[in-house]
């Protein structure tokens, strides 16, 4: 514990890892003293990590030498159980990328109150992978937390040098560019769009950017293409085998067939239902992006 303490947490990639649930009681010695011996030492663990830190099966297995992958994975399910551990899956800012994230709570939470959380807690911005080039050119504003439509704008330069943006211009476009997103525009679509059919030689990629924003503005999408429910900001996933599922199918954080309560047929009729669930999710999202 002593070696695991004095190197420094891996790191999950952006996006995915710990998150440190809100409200909890202030860091005492009893915390986990209604856990057993095994359970509370990870669950100590864990709750010194910062946030983003890997608290995957590998990962924790080779912090905690003591213990070995198999009882590492019975221990994470025992702090679902008792209410302290909670994974969530959830779209990246912009595309159908999911990633996941492990919420831990040193204060022991029940069911009904990780499914308020889940209800109330709005979507933060994730950045997606392709996102540090195009932070490049903008290294001066780095400790500003960038839009996407900032960050859209700056990553127009590796689509195509002859739109390479200063940070100033960036900031300049940035209202028109995100007025792009709120039509629906997904990056990809951004940078096509913009970069499509370039002049030889651009002397004022700024200027030129602007009016090519101006003149290609999408039309405002039809309200009737937002009269369907909106999928789902955050779902809760299985903290056994990651199968997504609403937080009433999920008690303790578990599936039936984690909990042991299903049989081998009826576990693979959840996890057919749970793959056609996630499809039609998909398929929505898509819909409505168009």
């Amino acid at each position: 514990m002593a070696d695991a303490q004095l190197t420094p947490a891996p790191m999950a990639a952006p996006g995915y890892g710990k998150r440190t649930a809100p409200d909890q009681a202030p860091r005492s010695r009893v915390d986990f003293a209604h856990l057993p011996a095994r359970e509370a030492a990870i669950a100590a663990h864990i709750d010194r990590l910062p946030d983003g830190a890997a608290v995957d099966i590998k990962t924790l297995a080779k912090e905690l030498p003591a213990y070995g992958q198999q009882a590492v994975a019975s221990a994470l399910k025992a702090l679902s159980a008792a209410g302290h551990l909670r994974r969530f899956r959830e779209p990246v800012e912009g595309c159908t990328q999911w990633v996941s994230r492990s919420y831990f709570s040193r204060t022991a939470r029940d069911d009904a109150w990780w499914k308020t959380f889940l209800a109330r807690c709005p979507r933060q911005p994730t950045p997606s992978p392709g996102a540090s080039p195009a932070q490049e050119p903008v290294r001066e504003n780095a400790r500003k937390e960038r839009s996407p439509a900032y960050i859209a704008l700056a990553s127009l330069g590796c689509s195509d040098p002859r739109l390479t943006l200063s940070a100033a211009e960036c900031a300049a476009l940035e209202e028109l560019a995100a007025e792009w997103f709120a039509r629906g525009v997904t990056p990809l679509e951004f940078a096509r769009i913009l970069t499509a059919g370039l002049p030889g030689v651009i002397h004022c990629p700024g200027a030129f950017t602007r009016k090519r924003l101006i003149d290609r503005m999408p039309p405002e999408p039809s309200r009737t293409a937002y009269a369907l429910t909106p999928p789902a900001a955050r779902i809760m996933e299985c903290t056994g085998c990651g199968v997504p599922g609403r937080p009433a199918a999920l008690p303790g954080g578990m599936c039936r067939g984690c909990r042991g309560d299903a049989r081998p047929a009826e576990r693979l009729d959840e996890a057919r239902a749970a793959v056609r669930a996630r499809v039609s999710q998909l398929r929505t999202m898509a819909r409505a992006s168009r």
